[in-house]
């Protein structure tokens, strides 16, 4: 695909710099200790950026925040950012066998390709420009073994990232050259004939420099016999899709730093089959795919100048691709099928700049002030038929822009008493301007007891997607109208430190939606549009334990209940699953030799698009690591769905299923070498 060489030439460009600045590796000082080594404690007080652009620790941040760390990782076993992101408290994860999808604090929505959480890059924004969707499952830019450590930071943040930001912001810490200091090779095989392979450079050199050059290939069958009930007629081959689950991907990743310069890009190519025929495509034909890729650089300075201020100044070059190719049938005899390939095609292009200053001011303020500005120079949207002569049904070129600025001050009232206060407008070529701020009084009564107020407000612009899409009439058509979407949160954050080994974390919110934008069937021609609903709300509880003990024990456990409705009719949301409870527990086998990392999960019954409910389940995972099985080898396996459970996600609309059936027990082994 000629969108490929973008990685190679990273790489190439790259990859000399990193080889020849090093210095004598002897020279280099020791790294500290990595972070998943630390207590509890220290862990709580780990800096976080995410939640106020600039480092402060968790218990500090005007938001409730987690951390994953690289050896939860490697404890549990976890193979994409989806599986990491279901672990956490608040979250969970649908699959529809094509993408990955959020959902927190009980609200994923039909449609939703992710744009209502922003994720992050070591605070490079990944939402592409035209769906404004985020890759969470195999699509995503990083290997997990390239992650050092996952912010989760919960509820709105439109004051300081402005659009998507909106339930939440998800920022994924990279590792750097210090944490390898060499090569390091990894390979994985695991069911349904899946592989996957990665070679990664890393190092540190005397002068300062140092990077990370890495790879990743992955592919995989899927499961080559699915079955699916509303299919099942002899016409469609009773209902069993053959051969039509692959999956595949290639992913790049460099990073560079010198001082106060970081130079990064990241790319990915992936294609998916898809198996479960949507848009009325012709089932059992495993043409029907999306491929999907991205790629980016991003050169960020951060240092200090001048009377006391930081100054972090940020400029990026992005671009997505997608392709997808959906087969349908022509001929109404399903005897005699006439098929022809529908392709839908994307490609976006946008830069963006940022400039953040910063400063201690009066010893009682840290003070922000930033400016962005964004603009999204190509938007193309184009659909056919792959016939003689083309039936082109669309061929949509957009471009839009934005700029904001926004302020913030973390004022320490006295001594365990602080304010949080932050403000960002934001003005968009399409609709216009919004404002929304972020207020938090974050209170320490006495010694590991953290108590936090916060109110935020939120929005999100509607998409190109949104705004543009149409397919001729044949699915979907356009929804040039629609008006962004806003929340208003209100949540009070508990945390209180037992002792020195384990912690408490208690959390209720309560949200109100307005303009909520929903993907929907118009009864009136019966095809799919997006439209501005009046309002949805929605109040939850979380309740978490947390615990690290010497010799490698930890454990955590968490109870969500939340309740999503219509705020018109009372009606509970689709795909809004009442309580979760997720428990974790890592402890060692053999002394330093052998460790195991459990974990399980519920997710309660959830309403379907067609009115109906999924039956709750219980999923259990259990991966066995040896960190040190030689000096420089370690070893893990993995089984998921340990006891083979029964279990589906809410399909969307665009599915005649109700339900997509999710996998049963599978299995993955995986070895890493350092050289």
């Amino acid at each position: 695909m000629k969108n490929r060489p973008f990685a190679g030439r990273l790489v190439i460009t790259l990859a000399p710099l990193l080889l020849a600045l090093w210095g004598n590796p002897e020279a280099v000082t020791p790294a500290p200790p990595p972070v998943d080594s630390i207590s509890l404690e220290e862990l709580m007080n780990i800096p976080v950026y995410g939640a106020s652009k600039y480092e402060q620790k968790v218990t500090e941040a005007p938001s409730s925040v987690s951390i994953v760390t690289s050896r939860d990782i490697v404890r549990y076993g976890y193979r994409t950012l989806a599986d990491i992101i279901r672990a956490q408290r608040e979250f969970y994860v649908n699959y529809d066998r094509n993408y990955h999808y959020i959902g927190i604090r009980g609200f994923l929505r039909p449609g939703d390709y992710n744009l209502r959480i922003l994720l992050l890059i070591d605070g490079h924004r990944t939402n592409d420009a035209v769906y404004d969707s985020v890759f969470i499952g195999t699509a995503f830019f990083l290997d997990v073994d390239l992650i050092d450590r996952v912010e989760f930071i919960r509820g709105p943040g439109s004051s300081l990232y402005g659009s998507n930001a909106f339930l939440g912001v998800i920022n994924v810490i990279t590792k750097t050259g210090k944490d390898y200091q060499g090569a390091e090779l990894s390979g994985e095989a695991g069911s349904f004939g899946t592989y996957k392979a990665r070679a990664t450079y890393g190092k540190r050199g005397e002068s300062g420099i140092q990077g990370v050059v890495s790879g990743t290939w992955y592919d995989s069958k899927g499961d080559d016999r699915l079955f699916f009930k509303e299919f099942d007629d002899p016409a469609t081959n009773n209902g069993i899709a053959e051969n039509a689950d692959g999956d595949k991907f290639y992913s790049a990743f460099a990073n560079l730093s010198w001082r106060d310069f970081t130079l990064q890009g990241a790319w990915v190519d992936r294609t998916k089959q898809i198996p479960t025929a949507p848009w009325d495509t012709f089932f059992n034909d495993n043409r029907t795919q999306t491929t999907d890729g991205m790629a980016y650089v991003d050169l960020k300075y951060d240092g200090y100048f001048g009377r006391g201020w930081n100054l972090t100044a940020r400029a990026n070059y992005n671009y997505y691709w997608y392709f997808g190719d959906y087969v349908y049938d022509f001929n109404a005899d399903p005897l005699n099928p006439s098929l022809v390939v529908n392709r839908d095609k994307t490609w976006a292009n946008w830069a963006g700049a940022e400039l953040t200053m910063r400063k201690r001011a009066w010893e009682t303020h840290m003070l922000t002030f930033g400016a962005e500005y964004r603009n999204n120079y190509r938007q193309d949207q184009l659909n056919f038929d792959d016939t003689d002569p083309r039936a082109v049904y669309m061929d949509e070129k957009q471009n839009s822009y934005l700029w904001a600025f926004y302020l913030q001050d973390d004022f320490e009232i006295f001594k365990g008493l602080k304010l949080n206060a932050g403000l960002r407008h934001d003005h968009y070529s399409t609709f216009g301007a919004t404002t929304n701020p972020r207020i938090a009084l974050i209170a320490s009564p006495r010694q590991g007891s953290t108590l936090k107020f916060l109110y935020g407000q939120a929005f999100r612009a509607p998409s190109a997607y949104e705004l543009y899409y149409n397919d001729g009439g044949r699915t979907q058509k356009a929804s040039p109208d629609l008006n962004p979407e806003t929340i208003k949160t209100y949540e009070l954050v508990y945390e209180q430190s037992l002792g020195g080994n384990v912690r408490g974390t208690a959390t209720g919110y309560h949200y109100k939606i307005k303009d909520l934008i929903n993907f929907e069937i118009d009864p009136v021609d019966g095809l799919l549009v997006f439209k501005n609903l009046n309002s949805v709300k929605a109040h939850g509880a979380t309740m978490e334990l947390e615990g690290r003990w010497e010799g490698g024990f930890e454990g955590r456990a968490s109870y969500t209940y939340q309740k999503t409705e219509d705020d018109m009719t009372g009606q509970e949301l689709e795909n809004s699953p009442r309580i979760l409870a997720k428990f974790n527990l890592a402890a060692p086998v053999i002394k330093e030799k052998l460790f195991a990392g459990a974990e399980v999960q519920y997710t309660s019954s959830r309403k379907t698009v067609q009115g109906n409910r999924t039956n709750g389940f219980w999923l259990t995972n259990l991966t066995l690591s040896t960190p040190r099985l030689w000096e420089r080898v370690a070893l893990s396996a993995s089984v998921y769905n340990l006891f083979d459970r029964d279990y589906g996600d809410p399909a969307s609309t665009e599915h005649l299923q109700d339900v997509i059936e999710q996998d049963g027990r599978t299995f993955r082994v995986k070895v890493t070498a350092s050289f």
